[in-house]
Formats: structure tokens, sequence, C-alpha cells
């Protein structure tokens, strides 16, 4: 007898009693309630943990160009359906229609939207749609300005994953900047995406 064998023998020995069906029946599943309080303000608490820059933008053009000129950034990707309220004056938007890894290495940073922020982690979810870009935009630069709208942070990651249900990918989850540590706990920014996050809550 093989060792896989051996393995599903005694599977099958330890089901021997169960009904037949019964063993494959998943739990029924209660979402956590959503925790007191203000979502918005947790994600922005949450968002500062990670190091990230989290902002108030009623003024969203005026916001957008101090903090590009406090990072230095002057040419900013662009998905090609932002909208045209969140492109200010007085920035170089290169809309991404399929930059080349070394046309967007070149640029100073990128500016998307998102589909929804989740309270409960201080996440981004970017889902490649018209607002938030393809995923390469989003990583390759070193500097990324997301415009989280108030109205689309949910509490939890169960909203979160009912909010996408049905919605196409790819999806990335981002928790703050771009982060790692060796094995001496060493932090690396900048490993697999920009080192610096920039949230505008619009």
């Amino acid at each position: 007898m093989s060792a896989r064998d051996d393995v599903l023998a005694r599977v099958r020995a330890a089901l021997r009693d169960v009904p037949a069906g019964e063993a494959l029946a998943p739990p029924a599943y209660e979402p956590p309630p959503a925790p007191a309080g203000d979502p918005v303000a947790r994600f922005a608490e949450r968002v500062a943990d990670y190091q990230a820059t989290v902002r108030d933008a009623n003024e969203l053009a005026a916001t957008i160009v101090r903090v590009c000129a406090e990072h230095g950034a002057r040419r900013l990707g662009v998905p090609t359906g932002l909208l045209e309220g969140w492109r200010p004056n007085g920035l170089e938007l290169v809309e991404d229609d399929g930059l080349s890894a070394h046309d967007l290495d070149a640029l100073d940073g990128a500016l998307t939207g998102c589909a929804l922020a989740i309270a409960e982690t201080g996440t981004i979810v970017l889902d490649g749609g018209e607002r938030s870009g393809r995923r390469a935009l989003t990583l390759v630069p070193d500097l990324h300005v997301c415009l989280v709208e108030r109205a689309h942070v949910v509490a939890t990651v169960s909203e979160a994953i009912r909010a996408l249900e049905g919605a196409r990918g790819p999806f990335t989850f981002v928790s703050g900047p771009s982060a790692t540590s060796d094995i001496e706990l060493d932090r690396v920014e900048g490993v697999h995406g920009p080192r610096r996050l920039e949230v505008l809550l619009v």
C-alpha cells in the first residue's frame, strides 16, 4: 500500500459513521457585526498605521497639486477613465493606454481612484477598472496618489467581499506602501510596489 492509499484509508475509516453528504456540508457563515463608529475615520486611522499619509481633500485639485509638490512629482500616470474633475491643472497627466514598464518607471507617480476601501484593515481595493487603472500603473511608479471616495468606504472585509461579488478583476488589496522585512526585521520599502502612498479622502 502506498502512503496515499494509507492516508485515504484512514480518512474513509474516520468518516465511516458520518451519513453520506453530511461531511461535505459547510457550516453556515455568520459575518461579524460591523463595529460602531465612523468607518471613514477608522479607515484613516488604520491607513496611517501603515505609514501612509491620509488627507481630507475637500478642495481636491489644490490638494493633489500640493501633495505632488511635496514629493517633487510633476508627471503622473492616470487611468484613461479617470474622472475629469479628478484631473488637476498644473500637472502633466499621462494616460496609461498601454504604457511600457520603462515608460511607467519614468513617471513621477500615479494618480488613481479605487473600487472601495475597508475600514477594518485600512485597505484600498483596486479592481483594474476605469478609476483604478491596470495593476502595473499602481505598482511600477514610486508614488501612488489614491483618491478614496468616502461613500465607498465599507466597515469590514465581509462587506467588501459582498460588494465585489460579480465584479471583474484582477483585484489588488493595498494596505499601506510596499514594504517587507528581512530576517533581521529591517524594514525595506518599495520592493514590490510604490514606496510612498498618499490617500486623499474625496
